[in-house]
This record gives structure tokens, sequence and C-alpha cells, in this order.
């Protein structure tokens, strides 16, 4: 059954860091506003930051519903379900916030990941989840799946870009820098990438 813990550590955090895909959840405030679910598999590009808090790096995509959201209300569920082994899921509710490329915070929390390279991948912004309530409950009902491989296609196709071309890209999108209800989205021109500390 179901069970809410205080932090994310021991056998929690191994269980998120082992695996290879999870959800992100993001709605606007309107009632009538479009819910946004996306799923983050890219290998090295999520963290634990401390107990509370965890990060995933936003790469290219065709819309940026999940930084709009976050710019409007900072709400997010993350979910990660076992497809493997004992059955699980956990979920943390809590606040998000795109951290953009040009914020002084960004070069450090970008150093945590070092199992991915962002010039492949277009790295728009790093995500930092706070948790307010992390939950984990039975699984019963995901099936067994296996993971191969990651898929190479996202990284051949951004990995042609510089943040010039990759700004281009972004402009040229419909739901990139305004979501599909009218929130501010990802704000452009794409800064450069900084410098590492």
């Amino acid at each position: 059954m179901g069970k809410t813990h205080e932090r994310i550590d021991g056998r929690l955090r191994t269980f998120i860091e082992e695996q290879h895909i999870f959800f992100a959840a993001t709605a606007p405030l309107d009632g009538e506003g479009t819910v946004n679910l996306s799923p983050k598999g890219v290998s090295g590009s999520f963290v634990v930051l401390d107990e509370r808090r965890v990060a995933y790096l936003d790469f290219a995509g065709s819309t940026a519903e999940t930084v709009a959201h976050l710019r409007e209300n900072g709400r997010i569920t993350l979910m990660w379900c076992a497809f493997q082994g004992p059955p699980n899921i956990v979920r943390v509710h809590g606040r998000g916030e795109p951290v953009f490329r040009d914020d002084a915070r960004f070069p450090e929390l970008f150093g945590r990941f070092d199992g991915v390279d962002p010039s492949r991948h277009g790295l728009r912004a790093i995500i930092v989840v706070t948790a307010e309530m992390i939950r984990d409950s039975c699984g019963y009902g995901v099936p067994f799946m296996s993971y191969d491989e990651d898929r190479t296609l996202h990284g051949q196709r951004f990995s042609r870009d510089d943040d010039a071309s990759l700004s281009a890209y972004f402009e040229k999108k419909e739901y990139i820098a305004t979501s599909i209800d009218g929130l501010p989205g990802l704000p452009l021109p794409l800064p450069a990438m900084p410098s590492s500390p």
C-alpha cells in the first residue's frame, strides 16, 4: 500500500536513480487549460540534488509546456515506475522552477550532471523540483518491460545546432515562446551556454 516519505534517500533514492524513464506532469491555473505529461529519459539527465530536491535537464522539443506552467504556478509531479524488478511507483509532488542558461545558478547546477553531453540535445534549461510530498505505491498494475538502450535520434538531430541555430529553430515553433494556452514559455533568443564553474 502507499506510503509517504519525508525525504529522498536510501532505497527510494536508489530506485529513482536506477530508472531509465520518468514522467513530468504540469498544468496551468486555468481549469480549462491543457494538462501536460512528458516522458523524460535521456541517460544522465536526472540528478538527486539533496533529500528534498531533484533536477533534470530540459532539452529541445516541439513545445515548452512544462516551462510555461512552472513559470506561471510552479506545480509539478514527477513519477517513476518499476518496469523491471519488484513492483513500485514513486511520485514526487512539489514546486518546480526552470533555471535558464543566463541564471547565475545555472553553471553550478549544470556541474551536477556528468553523464550526458548537453551539446547533443539542445539544452534549454534545468528544471529544479523541491518536493512537498513524496509517496510510493504498489505498482502491481505496471507491466514488465525491458530497457534496451537510449534512442539516438534526438542527439543526432540537435547535435547539428549551435546556440544561434537552436534559437532560430525554437523561434519557428508555435508553442515554444508561448504555451498552447498562451502562457509565456521559453524566453528567446536563447542565451549562450555558460562556461562550467
